[in-house]
């Protein structure tokens, strides 16, 4: 009896935990997730992202790759897998030819509506490989501070096509000259990407800036499980509340092998927030409505 006892506490544990979750992510919105395939170790594939999101009642995410256009599998999984909207979208970096107009113009033309975001390069962007005091290959989007033409030329199909720019992990100063640029170009949707983070290390008043040039400003909570998770945690809510929070976005930056997966390290995310003060309504905000709004997603009924 004590064991049969046991058994249903321990259902009823799991159930309602499977319930709250299920509460904390109903309508959430991720647009940073990393799966296979990839040249990377990968924790889950596209397709198992999607249904575990799907599962915990998540709206939408957005499927990233370093190295290769997404959009096409966003299609695919779309197709195999209803109940959950998927985007894709290109970095520019060196697979794709680096800051390359052909690029952007075929993700919008081959999968419109579900090939959405451009990221300024990342890995390869010229901020990244030295910072990292890397000998390799770059991608520079800017000379003498000044926006390379061939950046301008992609921000202006950004706004063409109606996609969303992405700053990528250029530097703080680089990632402010384009948004400048693409609100000029007219631009509707821009994101900075996970600012605070290494290796952009944006300030807040860097991050005001950006909100004021009608970006969003992306907290990403990547795994928990690192030595410095608490007082990265610390930091973000103190930046949040700064910026405020109809300028931000939560996101999970997950899929890597070993770290937590999207959606269980998305409720710790939120969770960590709520710890710190964040409400409920805020929190809200920034993983529902905002993300939501930078996709060109309907508010939801």
């Amino acid at each position: 009896m004590n064991k049969l006892l046991c058994v249903a506490v321990s259902l009823w544990f799991a159930t309602a935990a499977a319930a709250q979750d299920a509460v904390v992510l109903k309508g959430a919105v991720d647009i940073h997730i990393h799966s296979l395939p990839d040249s990377r170790p990968r924790a889950l594939d596209a397709l198992e992202a999607a249904r575990q999101a799907r599962d915990r009642g998540m709206r939408a995410i957005v499927l990233k790759n370093h190295y290769e256009w997404t959009s096409g599998l966003a299609f695919i999984v779309r197709k195999a897998l209803p109940g959950i909207e998927v985007f894709g979208g290109v970095d520019l970096n060196l697979p794709v030819g680096g800051i390359n107009p052909a690029a952007v113009e075929y993700m919008a033309l081959s999968a419109p509506g579900v090939g959405k975001i451009v990221w300024m390069p990342t890995f390869d962007s010229e901020n990244a490989v030295r910072f990292d005091k890397a000998n390799r290959p770059f991608v520079s989007v800017s000379k003498g501070g000044e926006l390379l033409q061939p950046v301008k030329e992609v921000i202006a199909l950004i706004a063409r096509h109606n996609l969303v720019l992405a700053t990528g992990h250029s530097t703080a100063d680089e990632g402010l000259a384009m948004l400048r640029e693409a609100r000029r170009a007219g631009v509707r949707q821009m994101v900075v990407t996970h600012a605070i983070n290494p290796p952009i290390l944006m300030s807040v008043p860097q991050m005001q800036e950006a909100a004021t040039l009608g970006a969003y400003i992306e907290f990403v909570g990547s795994t928990l499980k690192s030595a410095d998770a608490q007082t990265r945690m610390d930091r973000f809510a103190d930046a949040i509340r700064k910026i405020g929070p109809e300028f931000c976005i939560l996101s999970t930056d997950l899929g890597q092998q070993g770290n937590e997966m999207p959606t269980d390290g998305f409720v710790a995310f939120i969770a960590a927030m709520r710890a710190r003060g964040i409400t409920s309504q805020e929190i809200d905000v920034r993983t529902t409505r905002n993300p939501a709004r930078l996709l060109g997603l309907t508010p939801a009924g």
